[in-house]
């Protein structure tokens, strides 16, 4: 491994196009569960379907109940080791974008500006009106729950939704075509944390190596990406990267 950590830093500090693509393998040491292993999020709760959410008031609560739950976990994360280490190389201006699959706000608050990150899934964090588009605070739509409102609604009487993609919602079309977009001018592509399953997401590393990218994963399981890469690293997201920006730093 050592040998494949020492040519992904002198990539990276070569690189002029560098981006990082990050799945929920990233966000797993935040102690936030990822979707669909064993005990994850999935295991746990039977998704709401946006057709279903917009029909049905009972979806509606059954999804905010889900939601509710979910915060357990989401409000006490925090930033760990890899996404410190990503941060770092926006500090020292390598990092030319993040394309992330997540939906929790933690590498905004490592400390990556908003304009460098492509949210493909949204943002929990913030709630938008399924009408208006009218966006408020997670923290806002929390207090209506809390005060009786269990599928809370906009003033314009849409529904709130966390600003999420659900399943059967579109993407975020300006998002996903910035996402390949530089991704087909990426010179480094490094994915972390990610399966690389959910489309369109897991095109971004094929529009990059289709461009001649130097393509890493950074994964604990198997991607279909894994013959095609140029290094294949088997690790715990923060351990590596870590020890990737060591490298870089020295």
């Amino acid at each position: 491994m050592d040998k494949k950590i020492t040519l992904v830093a002198k990539k990276i500090k070569g690189s002029k196009q560098l981006i990082v693509f990050t799945g929920a393998g990233i966000s797993t040491e935040s102690g936030i569960s990822d979707y669909r292993s064993q005990g994850g999020i999935w295991d746990k709760f039977i998704p709401v379907y946006f057709d279903e959410f917009m029909s049905s008031k009972a979806s509606r609560i059954k999804y905010w109940e889900q939601r509710l739950d979910m915060e357990k976990s989401l409000s006490v994360a925090k930033p760990n080791t890899g996404h410190k280490s990503l941060a770092k190389l926006h500090e020292l201006g390598i990092l030319k974008a993040l394309i992330t699959q997540n939906i929790d706000g933690l590498h905004e608050e490592s400390g990556i500006p908003k304009e460098k990150i492509i949210e493909l899934h949204g943002n929990t964090r913030r709630v938008r009106c399924m009408s208006c588009k009218k966006l408020i605070s997670w923290e806002k739509a929390e207090a209506m729950i809390d005060a009786g409102d269990k599928a809370p609604v906009c003033s314009c009487g849409g529904f709130l939704k966390p600003d999420t993609v659900s399943f059967g919602q579109a993407m975020p079309v300006e998002q996903t075509q910035r996402a390949a977009m530089l991704s087909s001018k990426s010179d480094v592509f490094i994915v972390v944390g990610s399966t690389l399953l959910v489309q369109p997401a897991a095109l971004m590393p094929e529009y990059a190596k289709n461009a001649g990218a130097f393509l890493v994963i950074i994964n604990l399981s198997e991607t279909p990406y894994d013959k095609v890469c140029d290094v294949l690293i088997r690790g715990k997201a923060g351990d590596v990267l870590k020890k990737i920006m060591d490298q870089v730093i020295a």
